[in-house]
């Protein structure tokens, strides 16, 4: 499928806006469960929990559509302006203003996405990689995965468990995120293609124990701790695998890298600083 920037820019800045409104009716579902009680068993009778998951569904898709039409360092930087469309979301939900401090937040974390996508100027990869590119990556990423979820059951301290759940949770979604492209160009080519590929019982894999694990983290401790750690882990982890993967790259000078660096560390202090912000709303 040909690559359109410009509509995978559109595509993940409306998957955004989704994943904003599943956020914020998911973080208020969560929040009205006592903790003696089960999160899971709660949440499922929760309709506005299941309004939060069509919101997912909905992103998802539009996730999807900007995957195909652009590349992974492309669009998964977008989607955490999520945390901005989020802002004023909550804000009406629990009829709060939205401080100074918090818009300045956003308005930085608007400006280094768009100095990352501007400078930086991601390029396109192949989705095509075959299995014996992806196995030294996929054993760094899953063994990450692996040491944070057991120092997470080791550990007796709430806000950590919540903060490694969410990270690893974090990190499978940008698996499933790079494996995305891949199978959904198979499906031109017929159902079989698609359930013979193991990068589609990847990408399912790594959906559903990423939503677990972030159920956990809502379940360990505070949203304050788990929303950043899922947040920056998701861009994080697809973009460590569309550079080893996937040949995508920053088509900019040696300049130009420093800047894209700086703008990726302003984009991970906003993005905890508005998480942290959104999950004590």
């Amino acid at each position: 499928m040909p690559h359109h920037p410009l509509g995978a820019v559109v595509c993940a800045l409306a998957a955004a806006l989704l994943f904003a409104v599943a956020a914020v009716a998911q973080q208020h579902a969560a929040a009205a469960v006592p903790e003696e009680q089960s999160l899971i068993g709660a949440l499922v009778r929760s309709p506005r929990w299941w309004a939060g998951v069509g919101g997912d569904v909905g992103g998802y898709g539009m996730q999807v559509a900007a995957l195909a039409l652009g590349p992974v360092l492309l669009v998964q930087p977008i989607l955490v302006s999520s945390l901005v469309f989020a802002l004023p979301l909550s804000a009406r939900l629990n009829r709060r203003r939205v401080g100074a401090r918090k818009w300045a937040a956003a308005s930085a974390l608007v400006a280094a996405l768009a100095c990352f996508l501007l400078v930086g100027n991601p390029s396109e990869g192949d989705s095509t990689a075959p299995l014996r590119d992806w196995v030294v990556p996929l054993a760094i990423l899953l063994g990450a995965v692996a040491a944070a979820v057991a120092v997470a059951l080791g550990s007796a301290d709430r806000g950590r468990r919540a903060l490694l759940f969410g990270a690893a949770g974090g990190a499978l979604y940008g698996l499933a995120a790079a494996l995305t492209s891949y199978v959904t160009d198979l499906f031109e080519h017929g159902l079989g293609h698609v359930l013979g590929s193991w990068q589609t019982w990847a990408l399912v894999a790594s959906g559903l124990v990423g939503v677990y694990f972030q159920q956990r983290a809502f379940q360990a401790g505070s949203l304050t701790a788990s929303l950043p750690a899922v947040t920056i882990a998701e861009p994080l982890a697809a973009a460590f695998l569309g550079l080893t993967v996937l040949d995508e790259n920053l088509r900019t000078n040696d300049f130009g890298v420093v800047i894209t660096a700086l703008a990726v560390v302003v984009m991970c202090a906003t993005t905890i600083q508005l998480s942290r912000a959104q999950a004590a709303a």
